[in-house]
């Protein structure tokens, strides 16, 4: 499942961002990332560089989103082991 998660990311950057559960963030990653592909469509270099800083974003996202979900586990069985 995570390996689908970051192919999500490299191929539609702000629907793995808004299936990690951050919907503000997916609009404005959204708004990014087609600018990025408008402009790539003619010859600037900002079109590829704003595609590429919304797929960035969405990896750093469903890697932060696999982080926070480890770290809750972790700390959801050190609470059980002590109480």
């Amino acid at each position: 499942m995570a390996i689908m998660q970051y192919l999500l990311a490299l191929l539609v950057p702000p629907l793995a961002i808004l299936f990690a559960g951050k919907p503000f963030q997916a609009v404005f990653n959204g708004l990014l990332w087609i600018g990025g592909l408008l402009f790539i469509l003619l010859p600037f270099v900002a079109g590829q560089a704003a595609w590429g800083i919304a797929v960035i974003w969405a990896l750093a996202v469903v890697h932060g989103r696999r982080s926070e979900a480890r770290d809750r586990q972790l700390v959801e069985d050190a609470l059980r082991r002590r109480g």
